[in-house]
């Protein structure tokens, strides 16, 4: 027979209550000192959630060089991270697009504010980026951005955004204020490409590769991948 709890035997120690079956952690002698020192583990500096550091000196040394980077970028291409600061030259429109119907939203952002801006009758500087990768390349390096989304306008040297901001302005009236001071386009078609601002590489009739007897065929480093240069004629008027 079992002996009754807390009883004390002749002649013998004090026999420990079994564990609880509901809680085989816990004894029956667990004590409110017991509880005080588990709430004082848990309230150890161990515990204790620190705060974040300061970013290290190399980490403000690789911002600054990234930002650097970008603003010379902007530099090169008479586009100025300070809308105050004038752009070289007379004021410009350009417009980073995509002919691609590849996304439908991306194609139509682009037709939309393409027109909009066309309806202006100004001198437009368009550069499709599915005809000419180095205008993806270019807009990274103004924007600093990995991940893009186009269409992208730049007037006078100023970034306005895109497809939403462009809207909102014209909605709102005050793209037409942007815009005052943007030479007007010239009627008609440029003669030498049709307006599609690109011609056929005469080096290698637009196929970006030619023969050497010495290599065989390599890549043709007067045109890019698609074996097209920029007409000349546009360039020349789009200069900035």
């Amino acid at each position: 027979m079992w002996p009754p709890w807390g009883a004390v035997p002749r002649g013998g120690a004090a026999v420990s209550a079994s564990p609880s079956p509901l809680h085989p952690s816990f004894s029956s002698t667990t004590s409110f000192k017991d509880v005080h020192s588990l709430l004082a583990d848990e309230a150890s500096p161990d515990s204790v959630v620190h705060a974040p550091k300061k970013p290290s000196i190399f980490h403000r040394v690789r911002s600054a060089s990234s930002a650097l980077r970008t603003w010379r970028a902007i530099a090169s291409l008479g586009l100025h991270a300070d809308p105050s600061f004038p752009a070289a030259g007379e004021k410009r429109i350009v417009v980073y697009f995509t002919s691609l119907r590849v996304v439908r939203k991306t194609f139509e952002d682009c037709r939309s504010v393409r027109s909009i801006l066309r309806g202006f009758r100004v001198a437009i500087d368009e550069r499709d980026l599915s005809m000419d990768s180095g205008f993806l390349n270019e807009l990274k390096g103004i924007l600093g951005r990995k991940q893009l989304t186009l269409p992208r306008v730049f007037i006078g040297g100023r970034y306005m955004g895109g497809a939403e901001e462009i809207w909102q302005l014209h909605e709102s009236g005050e793209l037409k204020k942007y815009v005052e001071g943007v030479p007007l386009a010239e009627p008609g078609m440029c003669e030498s490409c049709g307006g599609f601002r690109f011609l056929l590489c005469d080096k290698c009739s637009g196929s970006h590769k030619f023969y050497s007897e010495k290599g065989g065929f390599r890549s043709c480093t007067f045109c890019n991948e698609n074996g097209l240069l920029r007409c000349s004629d546009c360039s020349r008027s789009d200069a900035l």
